[in-house]
């Protein structure tokens, strides 16, 4: 699909190899570096409301396609939290990134906080929005995937009605999604590899790593959720704050667990309010209860 996002916008994709994985990525503005790590099954395009917003804030923003999704590579391995977590840092590395704020969602929220655990020193904070990392809730065929004989007949017979129905679970109004928007996901979910990149996800990642794990976590952390998430529920965004030394949680009413593709004006202020007043005065500036105020 030629007309793959970021095409038609301002913005333009670039590649990288990097681990010995090729990365499609973006790379935006100027200023404090933040680094956007898309969920499960997503690609750059999730962040396609907040990338903009956040660079004419004054930052600059560097978003990718992370190993097995999107444009970037699709090996049969490579998938494990830790390995993630290493490819961020060489893509850092690659970009001459010496720290930089990490915002992830869901998927990309456990990798960003496994990055923290492993290489404090290249983290200066965390945005978690709807973040894996205590568990999530999963599509039967994500459970089937995992099997050694079904599971790559069930990947096979992925299509564009399954996308459309993931993503649709994903929003507390489904009736905010376009074609279009189906269009971007499934895109990459017709590669001839990501089925294979998928079940090496499945079957490698623990949705619930950070379980037990978040001590040595001492930067300011925003954790962000929508209050419909169906995919991972809001009380385990609670638990997973209480367990931050410096954290703030945030609640934002009628959005599901695509939040910053649902709510993305709300989430855009919340994080750029984080990046600038919240990073050295956490929990401070940023002590507000839930939920917050429309």
């Amino acid at each position: 699909m030629a007309d793959r996002y970021p095409a038609g916008t301002e913005f333009q994709a670039r590649y990288l190899r990097v681990d010995a994985t090729r990365i499609r990525y973006i790379d935006t503005g100027q200023g404090t570096p933040v680094l956007f790590l898309h969920g499960l099954g997503a690609s750059v395009y999730a962040w396609r409301k907040n990338i903009g917003a956040v660079s004419a804030a004054g930052f600059r923003v560097v978003a990718f396609d992370n190993r097995g999704f999107g444009s970037s590579d699709k090996p049969a391995h490579g998938y494990t939290n830790a390995e993630y977590a290493r490819l961020l840092v060489a893509l850092m590395d690659s970009l001459h990134i010496v720290d930089a704020v990490l915002v992830g969602h869901s998927m990309g929220g456990a990798i960003a906080a496994e990055a923290a655990i492993r290489f404090p020193e290249r983290v200066r904070g965390l945005a978690l929005i709807a973040a894996a990392g205590l568990g999530a809730r999963e599509p039967v065929l994500f459970r089937v995937a995992r099997w050694p004989l079904l599971g790559a007949l069930a990947v096979a017979l992925r299509g564009r009605g399954f996308v459309e129905r993931a993503l649709e679970s994903s929003y507390a109004d489904p009736s905010k999604l376009t074609p279009a928007d189906i269009d971007q996901y499934y895109a990459p979910v017709a590669d001839p590899d990501y089925g294979r990149a998928l079940r090496g996800v499945l079957r490698e990642f623990r949705f619930s790593g950070l379980a037990g794990r978040v001590d040595p976590i001492q930067v300011p952390v925003l954790v962000l959720w929508g209050e419909e998430d169906r995919w991972i529920p809001i009380a385990l965004g609670r638990a997973l704050a209480t367990q931050l030394a410096r954290s703030a949680f945030l609640s934002i009413p009628r959005a599901g667990h695509s939040v910053q593709e649902e709510a993305p004006d709300e989430v855009n202020r919340l994080l750029i309010k984080f990046l600038k007043e919240g990073l050295p005065h956490v929990p401070e500036n940023l002590a507000w209860s839930t939920p917050s105020s429309p």
